[in-house]
């Protein structure tokens, strides 16, 4: 098995960006010619977007605008390329919102992650993820025909039919959300049997480092990935274990929360994604998750862009004294003002009472004129605290909740 999926894995930055430099002014283009994007990007020079920075010149796409654009006369909104009988399937998720889907050529992309993870030929996946509505037990049975290995359908729930199969059958590998391996594996215990599973490919939830630690002991290596049912693929890890390595077929961004704005390597802020996929080009598509740009390139060889992982959610809306304080009234707070480079609201509480502070990174100013402004803005009056640039917090928060609710 050779270490790696496939050559683009290991370009040059050099290579890697010629190579953009013709694909996404193509699938720019091919936005463009979709009713979804015809208000923000109908007037745009595709040409000239021609690697990730030339991105941050374009609107950002949220899930909230798909939704919005979905009906019976356009179910996939006029963002898909193909009706939906074009594609193989179409998706519910939560929301709803309904996403296409396809089965040819790793639709998805999961193969790579699989690969990476060391699945392929020989081995029997019990793919745990679900079959119904929602899209992941697919895209896990795509990435398993991408690699060569055998599928067990198995879905969620029926944990001791879950043992009694891998038992039977001797799978060797397991596909689903990190904890519910763990829920196989006790009831197994429990059945005094013994499972051959030594390889798992985790998403859709949080792998603590303790229940990695814990498969570990158990002779089993788990790897995740960062997957959407909107983007498919977005990063993975490989064996060296050290942040996620994003998919060769999308190009990620990480912006200040409420804004489209990208943050210096290293802070945390919202992932923003664009993909290189035809059938279905979201452009500068809002995950409202948080990462960071991990600097330097993998140990396990491959040279893509690496984030840190998932690190929490970025809309952070919260409600202060009744009225809600969205990221992007805090972004324009900041945008007042050229000195000022962070903000950061604080929601308290004084006994029954909201109390607001708003902390800004500045090396000067009149509190008065900011207090002015976060007022005007935010709709409402609070305590405006100037700090040193540099000293917030790197946790990509601009909305802080203190507030008990317990």
């Amino acid at each position: 098995m050779s270490r790696f999926y496939d050559a683009a894995e290991t370009r040059s930055s050099d290579e890697r960006a010629a190579a953009l430099a013709t694909t996404l002014p193509d699938q720019v283009a091919r936005a463009q010619s979709l009713p979804g994007f015809a208000e923000t990007l109908g007037g745009l020079a595709a040409e000239k977007i021609r690697s990730t920075a030339d991105l941050a010149a374009l609107p950002i796409l949220r899930k909230s605008t798909l939704i919005g654009a979905q009906t019976p006369e356009t179910p996939l909104g006029g963002f898909a390329a193909k009706p939906v009988t074009g594609f193989s399937h179409v998706f519910q998720s939560p929301g709803p919102i309904y996403e296409p889907g396809g089965i040819d050529g790793d639709w998805f992309r999961l193969g790579r992650f699989l690969y990476a993870a060391g699945i392929g030929q020989g081995d029997l996946i019990q793919n745990c993820f679900g079959y119904h509505l929602t899209p992941a037990g697919t895209m896990f049975e795509s990435a398993a025909r991408a690699v060569g290995a055998s599928v067990l359908p198995a879905g969620t729930g029926q944990s001791e039919l879950q043992v009694r199969a891998a038992v039977h059958l001797g799978t060797t590998a397991y596909a689903g959300t990190p904890d519910y391996l763990k829920v196989i594996l006790e009831k197994a215990d429990e059945m005094g049997e013994t499972l051959a599973i030594t390889k798992a490919a985790v998403s859709g939830g949080a792998l603590f480092p303790s229940l990695r630690q814990y498969y570990a002991d158990r002779g089993i290596t788990c790897l995740q990935a960062y997957a959407t049912a909107d983007l498919g693929n977005i990063a993975f890890e490989s064996d060296a274990m050290e942040g996620m390595i994003v998919d060769e077929a999308v190009l990620v961004e990480i912006v200040r929360p409420g804004t489209g704005d990208p943050v210096p390597e290293g802070e945390v802020g919202e992932v923003v994604v664009t993909t290189l996929n035809p059938d279905y080009p979201l452009i500068r598509f809002a995950t409202g998750d948080l990462s960071a740009v991990l600097g330097g390139q993998s140990p396990c060889g491959r040279t893509n862009l690496r984030i840190k992982g998932w690190m929490g959610r970025a809309d952070q809306t919260t409600k202060i004294k009744g009225m809600f304080v969205r990221p992007e009234q805090v972004a324009d707070v900041a945008a007042a003002h050229p000195e000022v480079t962070r903000v950061r609201v604080v929601a308290g509480r004084d006994g029954e009472m909201d109390t607001m502070t708003v902390k800004l990174e500045s090396s000067g100013g009149n509190p008065d004129v900011y207090a002015s402004t976060v007022a005007s803005v935010l709709k409402l009056k609070g305590t405006v605290e100037i700090v040193d640039p540099g000293s917030l917090p790197n946790d990509g928060l601009v909305i802080e909740d203190t507030r008990s609710y317990e």
